[in-house]
């Protein structure tokens, strides 16, 4: 019997991606970039599956390439705001992500930003390597303290609910806004996002991108934080104004800022704000630890074949499907 025939987005960890050529007829994208539209276009003609990844925008041009034998779309990512999912719904496609794995690596993660950027780690190392460092000085990098002060977490699903803990160790108050979020023992709900921006000094976001949720850290939003406040993102680049962003780092409206995710990915070397000392950048490396990217693959891996063998996704993100 023949394999399925699938293409496969990027070279993925072979936890994953070693179980996909086992079961599958399997052309796997080599290129370190993802491949361009006009490829995607041409690589999806006929396959029975698709596993992508966040850089892959999957719409429906790319599921009607696919053809009626097209089975099943795979996320290797916990985030799916690059597939539009009600053009994969209304096909009878389910769709796949791998939730949960990925919440303690990027809960640390968030944490070491939120360190970095309130200690200026990243701008004292910048200092020393300029051959700045001449002696201890008791004004020399000052940044701020994270004992006794409040940290208020904007979205508090898996991820925000593992930073609340992490947050009971650095004698933090946690206090949150997601309005669907059950109660949390190491952590207080608020009524409103201007109340949580008005008394945290240090707020994270953990909001999926949605229509609602994109660039809602904008200039009224950062307008209503403490100067001395800490913003720190590893949710997704399109909920942030970098614009209104740099402008309140530039002006010390707020403190700093450290950021894993932007919008572009990869950010230009033009970005302003790379010239800004105030903001820590990195390349979304939040979930970029051996075991968490391996259980991505794995986890991408097994939805994909659930969905070529017709059963149900152990990570579906539209179940609806299967009620049609």
């Amino acid at each position: 019997m023949p394999k399925p025939k699938v293409f496969v987005t990027r070279v993925i960890r072979d936890k994953g991606l070693d179980l996909v050529k086992e079961f599958c007829e399997a052309e796997i994208w080599p290129g370190e970039l993802p491949p361009s539209r006009e490829v995607l276009l041409e690589k999806a003609r006929g396959v029975a599956g698709i596993l992508c990844l966040l850089t892959d925008r999957i719409d429906g041009e790319v599921l009607d390439a696919a053809g009626p034998g097209l089975k099943v779309v795979s996320n290797h990512a916990v985030g799916f705001d690059n597939i539009v999912v009600p053009d994969a719904t209304a096909r009878g496609i389910p769709v796949g992500n791998t939730p949960g794995i990925l919440t303690d690596a990027t809960a640390d993660f968030a944490f070491a930003l939120m360190l970095a950027a309130a200690r200026r780690v990243s701008e004292a190392e910048r200092y020393l390597r300029a051959g700045k460092w001449v002696t201890w000085g008791p004004s020399t990098l000052l940044g701020v303290d994270l004992a006794g002060k409040t940290l208020g977490l904007v979205g508090f699903g898996r991820i925000g609910q593992a930073v609340a803990k992490r947050a009971v160790g650095f004698d933090l108050r946690v206090i949150y806004y997601d309005p669907s979020a059950a109660p949390a023992w190491n952590a207080s709900p608020v009524g409103t996002l201007d109340e949580l921006l008005r008394v945290s000094d240090f707020v994270s976001i953990h909001t999926p991108l949605t229509a609602e949720t994109r660039r809602m850290v904008n200039a009224d939003f950062l307008s209503k934080m403490k100067p001395t406040a800490v913003l720190v993102n590893t949710a997704r680049g399109g909920v942030l104004d970098q614009a209104a962003l740099y402008d309140a780092l530039k002006d010390k409206r707020i403190f700093a800022a450290a950021l894993d995710v932007t919008d572009p990915e990869p950010l230009p070397l033009d970005c302003p704000l790379l010239r800004l000392e105030n903001c820590l950048i990195t390349p979304h490396i939040a979930s970029a630890s051996t075991y968490s990217r391996d259980m991505m693959a794995y986890l991408a891996a097994q939805n994909l074949i659930a969905g070529l063998k017709g059963e149900r996704l152990p990570h579906c993100v539209n179940p609806e499907v299967y009620e049609r």
